[in-house]
């Protein structure tokens, strides 16, 4: 497995406070563009959650597959509580990566 590749743990939000999906991704900017221009069937799609609120790096895909399960298990307040912790405005974090 090579060390060098990046993967990411990551939540769209539809606004703030709003509907959550959290996902995972060995390239996050064309990840997140797929979701806003709806090209990915599905939750997001259905749901408008296309705005990048919080993410992180990895560098071994089990320790984020993990690290997402392991999310996706919290409540809601601890996952609004991470993202207020990095990112208390809810700003789309997609133009940083751009």
């Amino acid at each position: 497995m090579s060390v060098d590749k990046q993967y990411y743990v990551y939540m769209l939000a539809s606004r703030k406070n709003g509907t959550l999906y959290i996902g995972v991704t060995n390239n996050l900017l064309k990840r997140v563009y797929e979701h806003k221009e709806n090209l990915i069937e599905g939750f997001t799609k259905q749901y408008n959650v296309h705005t990048l609120v919080w993410y992180e790096v990895h560098n071994d895909i089990r320790e984020a597959i993990t690290r997402e399960k392991q999310i996706k298990k919290w409540n809601r307040n601890w996952k609004l509580r991470i993202i207020e912790n990095l990112n208390p405005e809810w700003k789309d974090l997609y133009g940083e990566l751009v």
